[in-house]
């Protein structure tokens, strides 16, 4: 007979109960907020990227309704070093910055400081000598330097080299006057000087540097500790240095320091803070009742996705099935507005600078948010972005926040189920808007009733109602033979009633 080692029992023992722990553990653990295999194709997306645009350092992360549900770093923050880039590490955003001036102006707004639509020269005065390209041109207004529809003309080539500007100068210059690309308020043109003078009207409100503004006001309530425009006054060992890559071989780019120009792209931070900063802003949708206690109201952080309806269009032909996708934008408050066919409603922006590359895509309608940041000079993965946020739409997680069905309407809809079982409009009587029998008589519309339910049979009228505001909606019912669609619309007067109710038969193949 074996005799047998009492240590060796005792360790294997051990390693049986660890294995135990280990099989519990795994059987205990939840499931990831995002599928593996979506989260494995995303990242060969970012990974491959990164090499093919010779980028040392990349991090990117998925906000989903308040938390960073995914987080990964590739590459280095230091090419001296080889410390590797992580969720502490800090990046200058360039300018995706604007949203936070944006969002500092609509705050001075709220606090009744300032008017969207008065000239800007009321809060700077050193623009009420400017001269205008034509003798009609409207003065410059605030809502026009945060929608860039100044006039002023593009300057990312000029303008990424001006963030340390020191005040003093900057006043000599709007002085001097600038000249301008056309009148204002007749088209788009992106102008970084326009925000730098939004800086300079939180500065001139305030009465306080505008990035103490943004900080104290903003950044900080939302526990955004590492975030601020002095490159010189964080941890440099935290710092991801910025690198140019050119004829083959990287260089290090120079840091700028704060200055004017921070209001357009001087924010510094990590993955860490900025998931706060997306997770704030996506809290804003949908509009609901409740407590509002953010550095700023819910309403204003909307705000930012108002465009001035100087829209572009353009044709995206990456679609799975090969057809291509009409995608229009606008420019909003700090953000680029886009529409589009696979992810609908999004807020995006880039941020290009020397030394660095970053984007953010925001998709408030599913309460996600995707951002990225790389350490090369204009390195900004804003296709990358987007392709990460369509893998996530093809996987159906995105799916649109519902509204809820008002009182009016599940009544309403209730009826409409009645009226097409009983082929009849008694149901719905005293709840039609005085338009509905007008726009066709009830024997018309039920004879029409009579012919449709001779082609769908019978349906399954209790199906969910899919609401797209507090007084209209769509719903789809399952019919004996094929798909009844439906559309119903509320009348705006007390109490709400029907005005419009649609039924569309679509048969089976």
């Amino acid at each position: 007979m074996m005799k047998l080692d009492p240590m060796k029992c005792l360790l294997a023992g051990s390693a049986l109960a660890v294995l135990a722990m280990a099989a519990s553990a795994e059987e205990a653990a939840p499931e990831p907020a995002i599928p593996v295999e979506v989260t494995d194709r995303i990242d060969q997306l970012f990974t491959g990227y990164q090499t093919e645009q010779h980028v040392p350092g990349l991090v990117w992360g998925i906000v989903k309704d308040g938390e960073l549900v995914y987080f990964k770093a590739s590459g280095v923050s230091n090419l001296e070093t080889d410390a590797p880039v992580t969720e502490d590490s800090l990046f200058s955003i360039a300018s995706m910055s604007k949203a936070f001036t944006a969002l500092g102006i609509l705050k001075l707004r709220d606090e009744g400081k300032l008017y969207l639509d008065a000239p800007a020269e009321y809060y700077v005065p050193e623009l009420r000598g400017w001269t205008y390209p034509t003798t009609d041109s409207p003065r410059i207004r605030v809502r026009d330097l945060l929608a860039h529809v100044s006039g002023m003309v593009t300057d990312n080539p000029w303008g990424d080299r001006q963030q340390d500007m020191p005040e003093d100068v900057f006043t000599e210059v709007l002085k001097q006057g600038v000249p301008f690309s056309r009148a204002p308020q007749m088209e788009y043109e992106y102008s970084n000087f326009g925000y730098a003078l939004l800086g300079r009207i939180i500065t001139n409100i305030s009465g306080m540097p505008y990035e103490d503004y943004i900080r104290t006001e903003i950044m900080l309530p939302l526990g955004m500790t590492s975030t601020g425009y002095d490159v010189y006054a964080v941890d440099q060992g935290r710092r991801a240095l910025g690198y140019r890559w050119e004829e083959g071989e990287f260089s290090g780019e120079p840091a700028l320091g704060p200055g004017v120009f921070g209001a357009m792209g001087g924010v510094m931070t990590n993955a860490d803070d900025y998931e706060k900063w997306v997770a704030f802003l996506l809290s804003a949708w949908p509009p609901r009742d409740g407590e509002d206690n953010g550095p700023v109201k819910r309403a204003s952080v909307r705000e930012l996705s108002q465009g001035l309806n100087f829209p572009r269009v353009y044709m995206r032909d990456d679609k799975a099935d090969g057809e291509p996708c009409a995608v229009a934008a606008t420019y909003a408050m700090g953000f680029h507005r886009i529409q589009e066919c696979e992810i609908g409603f999004t807020l995006t922006h880039s941020g290009g600078y020397p030394g660095y590359g970053s984007n953010v895509l925001l998709m408030p309608d599913a309460g996600m948010g995707v951002f990225a940041f790389a350490n090369r000079t204009y390195a900004a993965p804003s296709r990358i972005v987007r392709d990460a946020a369509i893998e996530l739409a093809r996987a159906g997680e995105l799916p649109a926040r519902e509204w809820p069905v008002s009182a009016p309407v599940a009544d309403a809809y209730a009826a409409a189920g009645a009226v097409y079982e009983q082929g009849s409009f008694a149901p719905a009587e005293g709840k039609l808007a005085m338009n509905f029998t007008m726009d066709a008589t009830i024997p018309v519309r039920e004879r029409a009733l009579a012919e449709l339910k001779e082609e769908a049979g019978a349906c399954e009228t209790d199906a969910p109602f899919k609401a797209n505001g507090r007084l209209s909606g769509r719903f789809a019912w399952t019919c004996e033979n094929g798909t009844m669609d439906g559309w119903l619309l509320m009348s705006p007067n007390h109490p709400p009633l029907i005005q419009e109710l649609k039924l569309s038969f679509v048969p089976a193949d």
